[in-house]
């Protein structure tokens, strides 16, 4: 598995002056993959315009953007899309416009545990692929918003769909060593370079809550961690090819 950055987007620098009564005009350079690309904030109008070109819904003014997938092997589509931006604009107006492209896509907002205020949004979706979620928080300078959407038909492919109610815990092992996990007492053995597809992979379906794990290998000591699961979510933990502990990786 992995995940995939895709489109990050920095402003490289922000020029503002004041001429006659107060007008103010500002330019943003947002740097892609390949090429610096312009960016014109409209600061004059509320108006939200989507981006054709994102993977998610996003605004075209922007001052950072970044869009994250996860995939794995021999499934052709991301398991988890995540988009990460930045905007010069209230919240308010944010809300209105992902309330509206989001509804065009066929999301249908969640009101269970929803949080609308001024400086804080947190919301859940069904889409048309599987469940979502938005996050919108006000700061000094606009808004920053957290969109991700999950794909059920892609985890259910990739086999590591959690069960109803439960968590998914996946471990991998690309070292040369073997190496041992320790999840909850229990002891699980991953043989050197196991775990790179999932039907080598254990697998595991967990309650919700915080766990305890530890992982052992020969010559090097033991590395502690917990790891805290919520009911849906499906995570790798990963021993890299020196046997270094990767961090925990959300993978649905």
């Amino acid at each position: 598995m992995r995940t995939v950055r895709l489109g990050t987007k920095i402003p490289a620098r922000w020029r503002a002056f004041v001429c006659g009564l107060a007008f103010l005009a500002s330019c943003v350079l947002a740097a892609s993959a390949s090429a610096w690309v312009p960016h014109l904030p409209q600061l004059f109008s509320t108006a939200l315009t989507p981006d054709p070109d994102a993977v998610l819904p996003a605004p075209t003014r922007y001052s950072y953007r970044e869009i994250l997938t996860t995939t794995m092997l021999d499934v052709d589509a991301p398991l988890r899309t995540r988009l990460i931006t930045r905007i010069p604009a209230n919240l308010g107006d944010v809300l209105a416009f992902y309330r509206i492209e989001l509804g065009k896509r066929g999301w249908q907002e969640q009101h269970d545990g929803a949080v609308v205020t001024a400086d804080r949004v947190h919301l859940a979706f069904a889409s048309p692929l599987g469940p979502a979620m938005l996050e919108l928080d006000r700061t000094d300078t606009g808004t920053s918003i957290r969109l991700v959407q999950r794909n059920r038909d892609a985890a259910t492919k990739a086999r590591v769909m959690p069960e109803a109610g439960r968590a998914a815990l996946m471990f991998t092992n690309l070292g040369s060593k073997d190496v041992v996990f320790v999840l909850d007492n229990r002891a699980i053995t991953l043989p050197a370079r196991a775990g790179k597809e999932r039907p080598q992979a254990p697998l595991f379906n967990l309650p919700p809550g915080k766990y305890p794990y530890a992982l052992k290998i020969e010559g090097r000591p033991d590395r502690d961690t917990t790891i805290d699961l919520v009911a849906g979510d499906a995570w790798d933990v990963t021993v890299g090819p020196d046997g270094e502990l990767w961090s925990p990786l959300q993978l649905y």
